[in-house]
């Protein structure tokens, strides 16, 4: 069992693991050559690690993990606190080489501060770093600042190709900022290096029909989440987008579908996928060809663990196996 506290040691991995035993917050996996590799947070409070960083899980059969291997540590010279933590780690193969998306953070740059906003904004927002291998390690491509405007406090970002080609990065803008959380894009240069353009906004988190149905009249702040996004085209040329919220009883997976099947859309939101308090999933094929969603469960670290359910890919969407509905894989 893999036990997240200052004796963990990553220096030397150990087979055997169940994903129920390995903590994981927004979970990731790249399946390469015969070999998934199970992404996720290395937190300095939680393992020997000491510096943030990503860690991977490697399996055969997704039953059984071995690990988990440092791929990334924040490094002294980069805009990025070492100490501030990584968030939503994850691996695209793009043009022969493997580029790393984590969001991390500078608690210490403020950005803004009450009363000039409603809560504190700091410098938060996604990086990019390359290898050669699934392993690493991974160097920062920019270290003078995140991806998106460096005075957008954003989160999440993930790798998208268009239907010309061309690569963006698409992200959350926190609801910690703009209050009512939004999904936008920013282009990027061919070689992931960093922007090219200004970002484009896609939808906001209240346009989810489901969110403003439980919302009562209060007194308190209302904000709308914006959480994990993740792009998908289905066979039938159908452009989808999973993204995470929360409703009455805690974090959900949901999705939306772009009416036009172009990043700039406009979206429609579809029902959400998995409620319980859980959420930040993505979809990846097995090497035999089914289609798998794996996403966290609880929300809360280090109680959070990793969690398969089997889906289904329609002409339009994805959905889950009837015979999974509500259970995950073993």
């Amino acid at each position: 069992m893999v036990v997240y506290n200052k004796a963990s040691d990553t220096s030397n991995p150990t087979g055997g693991h169940r994903l129920e035993d390995i903590p994981a917050h927004d979970p990731f996996v790249l399946a390469e050559d015969g070999t998934y590799y199970l992404y996720t947070s290395g937190i300095p409070r939680f393992t020997d690690l000491e510096r943030s960083g990503v860690l991977v899980y490697k399996s055969k059969d997704l039953q059984e993990w071995e690990g988990p291997f440092v791929v990334f540590t924040v490094p002294d010279d980069s805009w990025a606190h070492p100490q501030h933590g990584t968030w939503a780690p994850e691996v695209h193969r793009y043009k022969g080489k493997y580029y790393l998306f984590v969001t991390l953070h500078n608690r210490d740059a403020i950005l803004a501060e009450p009363p000039q906003v409603w809560n504190t904004n700091h410098l938060r927002g996604t990086s990019i770093a390359v290898a050669d291998s699934p392993l690493g390690p991974f160097e920062l491509l920019k270290k003078d600042g995140p991806v998106p405007p460096k005075e957008f406090m954003t989160l999440d970002g993930t790798l998208y190709e268009d239907e010309d080609g061309k690569p963006w990065m698409v992200y959350c803008h926190e609801w910690i900022q703009v209050i009512d959380g939004t999904f936008e894009a920013i282009p990027l240069k061919e070689d992931l290096s960093e922007a090219c353009g200004e970002p484009i906004h896609l939808f906001k988190a209240s346009d989810a029909p489901w969110i403003n149905e439980e919302r009562k009249p209060s007194v308190k702040q209302s904000v709308y989440v914006s959480d994990g996004c993740q792009l998908y085209r289905t066979k039938n040329g159908h452009l989808i987008m999973l993204w995470s919220s929360w409703n009455k009883d805690g974090y959900v997976q949901t999705l939306a579908r772009s009416r036009t099947g172009k990043l700039q859309g406009p979206w429609e939101q579809l029902e959400p996928l998995v409620y319980d308090d859980s959420g930040h999933g993505m979809l990846f094929q097995t090497f035999e060809g089914a289609w798998k969603l794996i996403l966290h469960q609880p929300f809360s670290f280090p109680e959070s663990r990793a969690k398969i359910y089997d889906m289904i890919e329609t002409e339009d969407c994805w959905c889950q196996a009837p015979t999974q509905i509500g259970h995950y894989s073993e």
